[in-house]
């Protein structure tokens, strides 16, 4: 499986932007979207997960943050609102493909197989 990020940029606090995620190669039990900042732990962000329908979102983005799919493009997208400048930092899409994924490993970097290359997201203050 290969995931291909792009949308990045850099944005005024309070704009937007999307994230998407190519998925070519094969099949997958979720896609998760996690960013990391240097000098800190990769941070789970959203989760689409096939093993039960649903959606995930950690706390700091909840409602600002919405993870879709369009299965004809093969593409996850991470559409992200009233960004602050916390929210900067270089963002991951990753697959879930080998074994089901549970709540409990939902944002569990350990649990995904396979890695996009970053896409750099910058909000200024």
């Amino acid at each position: 499986v290969q995931l291909q990020a792009s949308g990045g940029g850099l944005v005024q606090t309070g704009g937007s932007l999307r994230l998407s995620c190519v998925v070519s190669g094969g099949d997958y039990y979720a896609i998760g979207w996690f960013r990391q900042v240097p000098g800190k732990e990769r941070e789970g962000v959203s989760c689409l997960s096939d093993n039960d329908d649903n959606t995930y979102y950690g706390e700091s983005v909840t409602g600002r943050f919405t993870i879709s799919r369009d299965n004809a493009k093969n593409t996850v997208y991470l559409e992200m609102n009233s960004l602050k400048p916390e929210d900067t930092a270089v963002y991951y899409c990753a697959a879930k493909r080998d074994a089901p994924l549970y709540y409990s490993g939902i944002f569990s970097t350990r649990e995904y197989d396979y890695w996009g290359q970053g896409s750099q997201v910058t909000v200024s203050s």
